[in-house]
């Protein structure tokens, strides 16, 4: 589907470079096909060496691609739209911002109405191919569909869903992957207190993680089910389990999860 798009990718930052090892693992991909811009590139030049264009002219990056991501900060959104719209193609080109609170209504501020937009958002695990990404679109076409599918795809898989949703799928999907590293932290310090040296707690802890990852998607099981089948009358794992409880664990959960969605909310 990719094989002979051209894409560009105009403020590579780290969700940017991201996307761009993904792209250059995928087989039948052409580098040569991939512009990537940044105002001071001097960190992502060794691309170069690998096909890729790399340069800070966004007007040739945009004029010369099918796909045209937007990696920038939300408040260069628009400026960046503005700056390449003299050499958009509303017909045949598709634009997709990454930026967390610009919606496609402040998009359309300077596109062309018959413009093909999407917002995405992916997360950092894009640089191993294992992302969720979060789309929403507006005058969208089964093509135009398909090839931003793909290109998400690519680094992970994606899921179509409303546009009132995509700051909670900010939050669930990307800030999550930095709660999850958190708990992570916690546990790895927990196993060092009870005797591991860290790099053995954080091997034991990634597995773990990992497993437990796997066994919800390949079970397709709820977390109480699989919980259920570890905790044994009056054993450990209940006596732990009731502890962090006890410590407001779930809630603060929760809790973090609504103030990084309220502060989304405020920034709009």
């Amino acid at each position: 589907m990719l094989k002979d798009t051209k894409i560009a990718i105009i403020g590579c930052g780290n969700l940017g470079y991201a996307i761009v090892s993904g792209l250059l693992e995928l087989p039948g991909f052409e580098a040569k096909n991939l512009h990537v811009t940044k105002r001071n590139p001097a960190n992502i030049m060794h691309l170069q060496d690998k096909g890729v264009r790399v340069h800070t002219d966004n007007i040739i990056a945009a004029k010369e691609s099918d796909l045209i991501i937007l990696g920038v900060k939300p408040f260069n959104v628009n400026a960046i739209l503005k700056e390449i719209k003299t050499v958009l193609n509303s017909e045949k080109q598709v634009v997709i911002s990454l930026a967390t609170g610009i919606t496609l209504d402040n998009m359309f501020e300077v596109l062309d109405p018959k413009t093909t937009a999407f917002r995405a958002m992916p997360n950092i695990a894009a640089d191993i191919r294992e992302s969720v990404t979060c789309i929403t679109a507006r005058n969208n076409h089964i093509e135009a569909e398909e090839k931003v599918k793909a290109l998400f795809d690519s680094i992970g898989f994606s899921i179509s869903i409303d546009e009132n949703l995509m700051e909670a799928a900010t939050v669930l999907g990307a800030c999550g992957i930095a709660y999850v590293l958190r708990f992570m932290r916690a546990m790895i310090q927990g196993g060092i207190q009870i005797g591991f040296d860290a790099q053995t707690a954080s091997r034991i802890v990634n597995q773990t993680v990992k497993g437990a990852a796997e066994l919800m998607i390949q079970k397709n099981m709820h977390p109480e089910e699989a919980i259920d089948k570890v905790t044994t009358p009056k054993g450990c794992t209940i006596v732990g389990l009731n502890e962090m409880e006890h410590q407001g664990f779930s809630a603060a959960m929760v809790r973090g999860v609504l103030a990084s969605y309220q502060k989304i909310e405020k920034e709009e």
